[in-house]
């Protein structure tokens, strides 16, 4: 590279000297000046472009939030794969789903009760939780939609036991489905050989919670309950004790997006977010594609081992102890957790970690 050098006078010696500003060597304080003034002007002027790279290729692929990402589907049934990160495999959405689907599908045509009929309907029933808080007997009382005026009640503490009424049936129902579940296979495993029925129960549990490698031992990891505490602390979260867009027009529980099929697209939301918070015909379908999002989705591997150390411990499963392992269900992460622990300590949840649902059937008698 050729020297750029011009004169400079030196004031001592009364004559002109040569000032080299690029080459081998650069003397003279202007020629210093020159460069460091060059190299802030390169660094102002690229600085921009490697921020909007990083943004663009690092931040959006590799840190972009996408736990809640188990809807991507199409409520008429067109699933996709996507890939397992317990045990690097693709498996079918669809069926991991469909008892979801099915759910969804054939409750459209439901009834929303007013905030009035609900308040009377639960105290015809005599269903309080006072009472639920003493003898953790809870009625079966499973509705479809929340009202529209629980955004309207203005005492804090009457709207959020009214919310609480309201999905506490409903995450203790789907628990109880698992436990089922969970009985039925302790059974099969305690059993040398198994009827041709068992073998299709299995299949077909083995499509639900995403094993492909029909290991017995990661089915019995997944299928597994979520504390009603942190079931009610993150529903009222998501949903700000029921009272969200979200909730009421889509039966929206827990927040869970959508790329491909129904949902609401957040009103904040910029041009550059394609994603929609998934819509459901019953709060039911809500609650259970919650439980089935944090029972498959590789985020919450940590939590599900977490879970499964508790039960080897035989001890109960703790939401304080397993909420450290959901940073990763929001932006927000660490500050999410602690969102959802003060819900939980703040409103007493834990006490209705120990409920019963008072049976609906004779199937169900057991679980009391």
């Amino acid at each position: 590279m050729k020297n750029i050098k011009f004169l400079s006078f030196n004031s001592k010696k009364k004559t002109f000297e040569k000032v080299y500003l690029i080459g081998p060597k650069v003397t003279g304080t202007i020629g210093r000046t020159f460069l460091s003034g060059l190299i802030i002007i390169l660094f102002f002027y690229t600085m921009p472009i490697i921020i909007n790279f990083v943004n663009q290729e690092i931040l959006v692929d590799e840190f972009k939030n996408k736990s809640r990402k188990i809807m991507v589907y199409k409520l008429s049934g067109q699933g996709a794969e996507r890939e397992n990160s317990d045990k690097n495999e693709i498996f079918n959405e669809q069926d991991l789903l469909s008892d979801i689907l099915i759910l969804n599908e054939t409750e459209d045509n439901t009834v929303r009760l007013s905030a009035t009929t609900i308040k009377q309907l639960f105290e015809d029933t005599k269903y309080n939780l006072s009472e639920v808080r003493k003898n953790k007997l809870v009625k079966p009382v499973a509705l479809t939609w929340l009202p529209y005026e629980i955004k309207e009640i203005e005492n804090v503490k009457k709207r959020k036991e009214l919310f609480i009424q309201i999905v506490l049936p409903l995450i203790l129902e789907e628990n109880n489905n698992i436990k089922l579940d969970r009985i039925k296979l302790f059974s099969i495993i305690n059993k040398s050989n198994n009827t041709e029925v068992e073998k299709r129960w299995l299949r077909k549990k083995y499509k639900q919670y995403g094993v492909t490698s029909k290991d017995l031992s990661a089915l019995k990891i997944r299928m597994d309950e979520i504390p009603i505490s942190l079931a009610i602390a993150q529903a009222a979260k998501e949903t700000g004790w029921g009272t969200s867009r979200f909730a009421l027009e889509g039966n929206a529980l827990f927040g869970q997006w959508t790329w491909s099929g129904e949902g609401l697209k957040p009103k904040e939301s910029d041009s550059q977010t394609d994603h929609k918070v998934m819509k459901f015909n019953i709060l039911q379908a809500s609650v259970r594609a919650y439980q089935r999002n944090l029972n498959t989705h590789k985020s919450y591997e940590q939590f599900r081992k977490a879970r499964a150390n508790l039960r080897d411990q035989g001890k109960k499963l703790d939401s304080l102890v397993l909420s450290e392992h959901l940073d990763k269900y929001a932006e927000t992460g660490k500050k999410y957790v602690e969102i959802i622990q003060q819900i939980i300590l703040q409103n007493n949840l834990k006490d209705f970690d120990d409920t019963k649902l008072l049976p609906s059937s004779k199937k169900l008698e057991s679980l009391i």
